[in-house]
């Protein structure tokens, strides 16, 4: 096949081990900013098929200087441009709960649709929606688990309990948890606000003197698992720690869920900081390999 993989300069490792899995070059997108926060890119090669490596936390920066780079990579050539972000935002807000709001997920993933040949994630924050074909229309999308990477993170033969903190993680305590053998409690949770949380968890004494791995797709401000390890370690769990696929938390979320009895938090490369312990990107490899891209 005849490709590359371009990164920008926060992606640009984890796009140089994505490219060295699938044997292709890498070279990172150059970004110059304006006075004005105004973006000039300059993608430095291109080929018939074009990888665009990068996660879109920050997104509203992020999303722009994407398509740029997609339609920079179009004038050098490329007759193909696929998007590997590991991270895809905006697709929490599936349907307006209030007059006015915008649907987040509709518009954004017409946009990627718009500009993008096909579009390769792994565990996007959908809610009500199950299939990421019908978020991104008229492009092979392809959404992936980091379960077995996340996996791998877990001491079982400590026997840890493997707790979701609300019924939306079930997906992911049950995918990683049946396959070691280890028993689930999944939580109910009320949010009144983005930092306003009560959590339940029923059955929540079966934790007592055992240590707990709090399972979740992502970490924004972290409430749902401070609630969640205070629970916990209320109810006589002898550590608790926290694995998730995507870390977006700051500093001083971290030391809050630190401060709050957390032992130690996990998460994957996904989106790259002081947390990550697992790589997506042999998981990315591999779907790439058997579904997008040809090997002739």
């Amino acid at each position: 096949m005849s490709g590359i993989v371009l990164g920008f300069a926060e992606s640009i490792g984890p796009a140089r081990h994505l490219a060295q899995l699938l044997g292709l070059d890498a070279q990172e997108v150059r970004i110059h900013r304006f006075p004005d926060q105004e973006s000039l890119i300059t993608v430095p090669a291109a080929a018939p098929t074009v990888l665009l490596y990068r996660s879109l936390d920050d997104p509203d920066r992020k999303l722009i200087e994407l398509i740029l780079a997609a339609s920079a990579a179009r004038d050098l050539g490329a007759s193909r441009v696929i998007l590997v972000a590991p991270y895809l935002a905006y697709m929490r807000q599936d349907k307006a709960f209030h007059a006015g709001e915008a649907v987040s997920q509709t518009v954004i993933g017409r946009l990627l649709a718009s500009h993008f040949d096909a579009l390769i994630t792994v565990d996007p924050h959908l809610h009500r929606v199950a299939d990421l074909t019908s978020v991104v229309p008229g492009i092979p999308a392809i959404s992936l688990s980091a379960a077995p990477a996340l996996a791998t993170l877990i001491d079982v033969s400590r026997a840890p309990l493997i707790i979701g903190p609300d019924s939306e993680s079930r997906q992911w305590t049950q995918s990683i948890a049946q396959p070691l053998g280890l028993s689930i409690l999944v939580g109910a949770k009320e949010r009144r606000g983005d930092r306003d949380v009560t959590l339940t968890i029923e059955n929540a004494h079966s934790v007592r003197g055992r240590p707990a791995v709090l399972v979740d797709d992502l970490i924004s401000s972290g409430r749902t698992l401070v609630e969640a390890a205070q629970l916990l370690l209320s109810a006589g769990a002898s550590s608790v720690e926290a694995i998730v696929t995507h870390c977006l938390a700051t500093p001083a979320d971290l030391a809050r869920l630190a401060q709050s009895g957390i032992s130690r938090i996990s998460a994957t490369d996904s989106v790259p900081g002081p947390a990550t312990r697992a790589s997506v990107t042999p998981l990315l490899a591999d779907a790439l390999t058997r579904s997008l891209l040809d090997r002739t």
